[in-house]
């Protein structure tokens, strides 16, 4: 970028004593002219009068006037209330209030490639007056172009939900909100710091799979639940039937060969691991004839 322009104190001072001090001369002009007689005298303290009122200028709270003379910037002011400056000085004026930037939902793709919806609110002020009006050609339109760039190259750094590719505890979009805002943050405070503007806060707001893959990627994470659930029902069934074999050794309830502990394994492993309810068959016996 060119040589920097970073925000200076402007020279101003209470523009209610200039006010008074103008509205005088003006007055006293009239009355040079209706008494005295001598328009010069008069148009000359008229002149003035007008000039120092020229010079006066109100700030709200939160608010900044950035002071140029014949293009040179001379400086900001930031205190509220009437002030008076260079009658000559352009003043330019800026809000310094907390705005809030709802990012429109953009289609990008994730780590992986997944094309996914996102979008997210940003909470930024000025705090540079000068660089925001004489640094970039229009602040607010830098930010909205900046955080979306920033959002968007956020995306495409993380994947959008854990996944077998990704090392454990991997940080997601999905998972690691935290982190994540924490990141976004840091790239839009780098993005914005040529325009004097700085970032409050960041959160996403939407995240989503495009529609185009929505219901594929819900039946995925389906099955990634269901395999779940059916590797911990497994993990337990053999845990109970472990624990069942040796209760029944200890106590010597009932001596069983290697043949008869396969089976009961297989029986109570389909018992404990069918999701459907199980009818036992009694063995009441052979008949004979």
């Amino acid at each position: 970028m060119s040589h920097a322009i970073v925000e200076t104190p402007a020279r101003s001072t209470n523009g209610y004593l200039m006010a008074g001090a103008g509205f005088g001369l003006v007055a006293f002009a009239f009355f040079v002219l209706t008494r005295a007689g001598n328009p010069l005298l008069a148009g000359a303290f008229f002149l003035l009068g007008v000039a120092l009122l020229a010079g006066l200028y109100m700030l709200a709270p939160n608010q900044a006037a950035a002071l140029t003379v014949f293009g040179r910037y001379n400086g900001s002011d930031r205190e509220a209330g009437l002030r008076w400056a260079n009658p000559l000085a352009f003043k330019r004026k800026i809000s310094l209030r907390a705005r809030n930037l709802n990012a429109p939902i953009l289609k990008v793709n994730d780590a992986r490639g997944n094309p996914i919806e996102i979008s997210a609110v940003v909470v930024w002020q000025v705090r540079d007056s000068a660089q925001a009006l004489f640094q970039v050609d229009d602040y607010e339109a830098y930010v909205r172009v900046q955080a979306e760039a920033a959002i968007r190259h956020l995306a495409t750094s993380y994947a959008y939900d854990d996944g077998e590719d990704l090392p454990h505890n991997a940080i997601t979009l999905r998972s690691g909100q935290d982190e994540v805002a924490r990141a976004l943050i840091t790239e839009l405070q780098a993005r914005f710091a040529d325009a004097g503007v700085e970032v409050l806060d960041a959160k996403i707001s939407h995240l989503a799979y495009a529609p185009e893959i929505a219901q594929v990627m819900l039946r995925r994470q389906q099955a990634e639940a269901i395999i779940s659930a059916r590797q911990k029902i497994v993990h337990g069934a053999v845990s109970m039937v472990e624990a069942a074999l040796k209760g029944l050794s200890e106590r010597e309830i009932v001596h069983l060969d290697d043949e008869r502990k396969a089976a009961m394994v297989s029986n109570l492993l389909v018992v404990l691991c069918s999701d459907k309810d199980t009818q036992p068959i009694v063995n009441a016996g052979t008949l004979y004839s």
